[in-house]
């Protein structure tokens, strides 16, 4: 069997968006959380607000907007989007991180993306928690933070646009292999 790998966001623009249910009373916890403190990204419900972490090797950006409450009801979208505008330096995404409640956007931030691998220490992708070394200790509850409240139905990543390639690492590898 292959391995399997997560999603690979690294260097280029990306959409996560979680289709949910929140009923009148509010939900809380995480919705999507990929990697680690040092170097690892997540969505998440707090205090009736949708957030958003990046953990650049450790220095957090949290993205959210204070005045604008989660809408509740069935079958709602709530999204970050990543559009990569420049590279600083190279092989580092810069851009502008925005936070979406269904279509209206409801903040924005720019942010940089993680260069590498979000962990080194085997922290995956999750949904509805973050099971291992919390990407912020921002988020609301206790380890692993799970999404409670509410339901998630499904949760996508679109990684839609041109890939970062590592050469040197994918030729060092064929070579290893030989």
């Amino acid at each position: 069997m292959p391995e399997q790998q997560a999603v690979n966001v690294r260097n280029r623009s990306f959409a996560i968006g979680a289709l949910v249910d929140i009923p009148a009373d509010g939900a809380e916890g995480v919705l999507f959380a990929h990697g680690a403190r040092f170097g690892g990204h997540a969505l998440y419900v707090k205090d009736d607000r949708l957030h958003y972490v990046n953990s650049f090797c450790g220095m957090f950006r949290a993205e959210d907007r204070r005045d604008e409450d989660l809408p509740t009801g069935e079958d709602l979208i709530l999204s970050a989007s990543f559009e990569k505008d420049g590279e600083d330096p190279p092989g580092v995404a810069t851009g502008v991180l925005s936070l979406y409640h269904g279509e209206k956007k409801v903040g924005e931030g720019r942010i940089k993306t993680q260069p590498g691998y979000f962990s080194l220490a085997g922290e995956g992708l999750c949904v509805g928690r973050d099971s291992g070394d919390a990407v912020t200790d921002d988020y609301p509850g206790t380890p692993p933070h799970r999404f409670t409240g509410g339901t998630i139905k499904r949760v996508a990543v679109d990684v839609s646009g041109e890939p970062y390639l590592d050469l040197e690492r994918q030729a060092q590898a064929m070579l290893a292999r030989e």
